[in-house]
């Protein structure tokens, strides 16, 4: 019997899901940027098919983890703890928050962000240093973890961004198309190159 332990599971870490095949979107993940004037962190929108259960329930199951966790961060000065339901919790509804939005259609969505880079790796989890190969509309899965947060009178659930491993290219959801495909015909012939000189 082997002796290695798998970190995928919830015993390890409740707080910590490792998601299904996920698309992002507004993928923020090689430079930090600041949001409102707030501290400069790497983000990332997870969308997240309704019909992935096992995904949604792990992240049902980590986000009562952190609850459970956070109780006395969420109770502050206060003299009881909010009840969950009562909290901003991270897992939203595309078909409600994002109508217009056809990438949203059909799925949940968690926004993600960090103070410090997400590794990011290939399907043979080789390091992806190659900017350009990890973009909004890529297929992905992501390694996550869910906090408890009391911050300026805010209080809830927050999602923290670990890891990201690209499965596969998807269309670009950042309305910039790729060089390789408008430049994919080939010239006809020199003249129309030689008008410019």
């Amino acid at each position: 019997m082997s002796n290695k332990t798998n970190k995928n599971t919830t015993a390890e870490n409740p707080q910590k899901v490792i998601t299904g095949v996920v698309r992002l979107s507004y993928a923020n993940l090689w430079e930090a940027k600041s949001i409102n004037g707030g501290t400069p962190k790497f983000s990332v929108s997870l969308i997240i098919p309704k019909s992935d259960k096992l995904t949604l329930d792990k992240i049902d199951k980590a986000i009562k983890a952190a609850y459970s966790e956070g109780q006395g961060k969420l109770k502050g000065s206060g003299k009881s703890v909010p009840q969950l339901s009562a909290l901003k919790t991270p897992l939203r509804d595309g078909d409600t928050e994002r109508p217009d939005d056809e990438a949203y259609a059909d799925s949940y969505f968690i926004n993600a962000n960090s103070a410090t880079p997400p590794g990011i790796v290939d399907r043979d989890r080789q390091p992806i240093t190659d900017h350009s190969e990890v973009y909004s509309g890529v297929f992905a899965r992501a390694s996550v973890n869910f906090y408890a947060f009391n911050s300026n009178g805010n209080k809830g659930i927050a999602c923290g961004l670990s890891n990201i491993q690209k499965v596969r290219d998807g269309e670009s959801l950042g309305g910039k198309s790729k060089a390789e495909d408008d430049f994919a015909d080939d010239l006809e012939d020199e003249d129309d190159v030689d008008y410019l000189m």
